[in-house]
């Protein structure tokens, strides 16, 4: 009985909440100005202020710089590379083989009658 007088109390809770919120709409449309009747308060013109001409800057000429010739690199004779050790063959065991495990046969998965997984589509 009390969970009948719960579902009863919020049914009529939700709906008291509609005329509520249509009430809220109503007075905030009433309230705020459209954007056409929107009220700007005028501003005082500023006046123009001049400012002074920006003066000339006279910047003297670059000063040309001086050519520098590199000196040629010398030659350079390297001894001649030495030839690397050759490694010798190892002969290693051949490899174990490895044992055969016989695992026991697998069982079969319990099938649900009338169920079948859909089969994909191919994509193009």
């Amino acid at each position: 009985m009390a969970s009948r007088n719960t579902a009863l109390f919020l049914v009529g809770l939700l709906l008291s909440c509609i005329p509520m919120s249509n009430g809220a709409r109503i007075l905030e449309e009433k309230t705020t100005p459209s954007k056409g009747e929107e009220h700007l308060p005028e501003l005082p013109a500023l006046p123009k202020v001049e400012l002074p001409p920006f003066p000339e800057v006279h910047l003297p000429p670059k000063p040309e710089l001086p050519k520098v010739e590199l000196p040629s690199f010398p030659e350079v004779h390297l001894p001649p590379k030495p030839e690397l050790p050759t490694f010798p063959e190892v002969h290693l065991p051949a490899k174990p083989e490895l044992p055969k495990v016989e695992l026991p046969p697998k069982p079969e998965m319990p099938t649900i009658p009338g169920f079948h997984f859909p089969k994909p589509e191919a994509k193009p």
